[in-house]
């Protein structure tokens, strides 16, 4: 009696698991949106706002590692810090997109992902990077990059 039991709750679980769910997909783009870049709008020429992105990260304590005003790319690097286990290290890394906005200004689309390598000894230089989520440092370079533009406008 207990096999025949067994297998149609097998059965049942297999049909519905087929089933669409609205919930699944309410969560997944709840989700999605907690990893999606941010995004901001200054009213100033992409070359000003690349200018004022590079300084707010500068002023943040990253290490500029490529890109320019023509590309309308800044990518950065924090520091290496230790890691929660003995041996592994923990490393930011910060992404940002200039293009002209739709009505006017610059849009500036940033991104944080952190970068953590678990101890040499068992993988060495695997490194896993997961985006950055709900931190207040996105807050916190667009309120410097804000800043920056405001200090290049000021009369000198």
């Amino acid at each position: 009696m207990r096999i025949p039991t067994a297998a149609a709750i097998c059965c049942a679980a297999l049909l519905l698991a087929g089933c669409e769910s609205d919930d699944s997909d309410l969560m997944h783009r709840v989700l999605n949106a907690r990893e999606a870049p941010k995004s901001r709008v200054f009213q100033a020429d992409t070359r000003a706002v690349y200018e004022a992105a590079r300084a707010a990260a500068d002023e943040m304590g990253y290490r500029f590692v490529r890109g320019g005003p023509a590309e309308g790319r800044l990518e950065a690097l924090s520091g290496i810090s230790g890691g929660d286990e003995a041996g592994s290290s923990r490393q930011l890394s910060l992404k940002v997109r200039i293009a002209p906005a739709e009505e006017s200004g610059s849009e500036v689309t940033v991104s944080f992902t952190e970068i953590i390598e678990e101890t040499s000894a068992s993988l060495p230089a695997m490194a896993t990077e997961a985006p950055l989520k709900d931190t207040p440092l996105y807050e916190v370079f667009f309120r410097n990059l804000q800043q920056a533009l405001n200090a290049a406008a000021a009369p000198k």
